[in-house]
């Protein structure tokens, strides 16, 4: 005989493991510090790629303007510049990553835990059943 609740723990395990599910067992396989620092790590590596070439087309474009201007002072005062730009934009994505996915971590789990809480219920009623 088809028991409603088991029906519809059935329908409600079964469309979280198509939608939400696959990524959140992805996610709720590691440990929270390790998938943000995973992803903390990322962030810096493309953020760097992308700062080289964003300061590689500005030294490209205005080369002209650096070789008029060459000294030392002024050499110096563009790489402070370049290095605290970095550092600036490198801790900034670095901060707004570890945030960003923490969260995500925190909320993937919560849901597998719902998710598997929703198991040991459809499991008691499968037991309440067979006595």
């Amino acid at each position: 005989m088809l028991d409603r609740r088991k029906v519809e723990l059935m329908t409600r395990l079964a469309f979280y493991e198509q939608t939400d599910g696959k990524e959140d067992f992805k996610v709720s396989e590691y440990y929270r510090k390790d998938y943000t620092s995973m992803h903390i790590i990322c962030s810096i590596l493309w953020t760097t790629i992308g700062y080289a070439c964003i300061v590689g087309i500005a030294v490209l474009l205005g080369i002209e303007k650096i070789l008029g201007n060459m000294s030392n002072t002024f050499i110096m005062m563009l790489g402070g510049i370049v290095i605290l730009g970095y550092l600036s934009l490198t801790i900034a994505y670095a901060i707004i990553t570890g945030y960003i996915y923490n969260e995500k971590h925190k909320d993937a789990r919560q849901r597998v835990k719902k998710y598997n809480h929703d198991l040991t219920r459809l499991l008691r009623l499968y037991e309440k059943e067979k006595k």
